[in-house]
C-alpha cells in the first residue's frame, strides 16, 4: 500500500476511536479512565460480535490483501477490482458488500487498537506524575494489552494472507476473546465493589475452573465455525439418528491443514465435519452444567448473587441459541447471538473470578449494645 492509503486508513481507524473518546469525554462519569476502560471493553464485545458476523457471512476474503483492500483504503476505491472479481465468480468470497463488511471489521479493530493505546499512555503518564503507585492505573497491564492487540493483528493478517486456514482463524477469536478477558479484568480493577462475605474465597478455584472449561468450549465452537461444520448434525439430541454417529476425528482435530481439506489435501470427508460438530455439542453439556452449579452457588452468597443470576441467565440464552441454530437451520442472527452470548459468559466469568479473590469482605464493626450484630446482613445488596 502506498504511504497515502496507509494514511487514510489510519485515519478511519482513528475516527472510531476519537468517537469513543468523545462519548467518554461527554459522560458525567468522574473517573474518565475507568469509563475508558469500560468503554474499550464495550467495543471489543462489539468486534468480537461484528467479527462473528464476518465469519459467517464468508466475508473473511471479501478483501484478499491486508492491512487495506487491493492496496486502496476502502472498497469505494477498490470498486474496480472488487467489480472485476465479482463478475468472474458471482457466489466467490470477493463482492461489494463482503468487501465492506471485512473492511469495517478492520476499522473497528484499529480502533480498538488506538483506545487501548491511549489507555496505555494515561496510565504511564500518571505513573511518572503520581508520587504514590495505585495498583488500578498500573501502566503495565494495559501495555500487555497492546502487545497482544499487535499479535491479535497479525493473526488478522495471517487468516487473511493463509486463505482462512482454521488453526489461524480460530486462534485469532481466541485472542479476541483472551483480550476481551483481559479488559474486564482490568474493568473490575477500576471499580468500587461490594463487600462479599467470607465464603466467597470458597469460589475461587471453582471460578477458575469455569473459565478453563468455558474456553475450551469456545476454542470447540471456533472449531465448528472455521470448518463450517454447524450444520453437520442437524438432528436433536440424537446426531443422524444416533447417539453416537459415524465420525472421523483423526481428520476433523488435524490442526494444521488448509479450509476443507485433509493434511494430505484430500476432501474433507463428511465424517470429519460430524465429528467436530458432536464433539462441541456433547461437551456443551459438561459447561452448561458446571457453570448452572457455579451461577447456584454464588446465589448463596452476599456479593456474588448478581453475577449468579447473570450467568444463569446467559447460559439459559447460550443453550435456547445453540439449539436454535439447528432447529432453526442456522439463522444469521442467532448463529451471531450464540457466539456473544459466549463472550458475555467469559466476562461474567472473569467477574466473578475477581470478585472471589479481590473484592472487599465484610468489616467487622462494634456491636451496639441491646442490638445483636448480624454481620451478613450489613450489605444486602448483590
Amino acid at each position: 500500500m502506498s504511504a497515502v492509503s496507509l494514511t487514510q486508513l489510519a485515519g478511519m481507524g482513528l475516527l472510531v476511536a476519537v468517537l469513543a473518546l468523545c462519548v467518554v469525554w461527554a459522560s458525567g462519569d468522574s473517573n474518565k479512565y475507568r469509563k475508558l476502560v469500560w468503554m474499550t471493553l464495550f467495543l471489543t464485545f462489539d468486534l468480537i460480535m461484528f467479527g462473528a458476523f464476518t465469519r459467517l457471512t464468508d466475508s473473511g476474503l471479501g478483501c484478499p490483501d491486508w492491512p487495506g483492500c487491493y492496496g486502496h483504503s476502502n472498497p469505494l476505491l477498490a470498486h474496480a477490482h472488487i467489480s472485476a472479481a465479482q463478475d468472474a465468480m458471482p457466489t466467490g468470497p470477493v463482492t461489494v458488500i463482503k468487501a465492506w463488511i471485512e473492511m469495517t471489521h478492520r476499522y473497528f479493530a484499529m480502533g480498538v487498537g488506538a483506545l487501548i493505546i491511549a489507555l496505555m499512555a494515561i496510565a504511564w503518564i500518571r505513573r511518572f506524575k503520581s508520587t504514590q503507585r495505585e495498583a488500578k492505573l498500573s501502566p503495565w497491564y494495559p501495555t500487555m494489552l497492546l502487545a497482544l492487540v499487535c499479535l491479535q493483528g497479525a493473526f488478522g493478517a495471517w487468516t487473511v494472507t493463509q486463505k482462512l486456514q482454521p488453526i489461524i482463524v480460530t486462534t485469532h477469536l481466541l485472542l479476541g476473546l483472551t483480550l476481551l478477558a483481559m479488559l474486564a479484568w482490568l474493568g473490575a480493577r477500576q471499580n468500587d465493589h461490594l463487600p462479599v462475605a467470607a465464603t466467597a474465597a470458597r469460589l475461587a478455584s471453582p471460578a477458575l475452573i469455569a473459565v478453563i472449561l468455558l474456553v475450551i468450549q469456545i476454542a470447540l465452537g471456533g472449531w465448528v465455525s472455521t470448518n463450517y461444520a454447524a450444520l453437520a448434525c442437524n438432528d436433536f439430541p440424537l446426531c443422524h439418528g444416533r447417539l453416537v454417529p459415524e465420525m472421523d476425528f483423526a481428520n476433523g482435530f488435524t490442526l494444521w491443514r488448509h479450509l476443507g481439506m485433509t493434511a494430505d489435501g484430500e476432501y474433507l470427508p463428511f465424517q470429519a465435519l460430524t465429528a467436530i460438530h458432536w464433539t462441541h455439542r456433547s461437551f456443551a453439556f459438561v459447561v452448561i452444567a458446571y457453570v448452572g452449579w457455579l451461577a447456584h452457588k454464588a446465589l448463596r452468597i452476599h456479593g456474588l448473587r448478581a453475577t449468579g443470576r447473570w450467568l444463569l441467565i446467559a447460559i439459559g440464552l447460550q443453550l435456547l441459541t445453540g439449539l436454535s441454530t439447528i432447529f432453526l437451520d442456522w439463522p444469521l442472527a442467532i448463529a451471531v447471538a450464540h457466539n456473544g452470548g459466549a463472550a458475555l459468559l467469559l466476562v461474567l466469568l472473569v467477574m466473578l473470578n475477581f470478585k472471589t479473590r479481590h473484592a472487599p469482605g465484610f468489616q467487622a464493626v462494634p456491636a451496639v449494645p441491646n442490638k445483636p450484630l448480624i454481620v451478613d446482613h450489613l450489605h444486602p445488596h448483590s
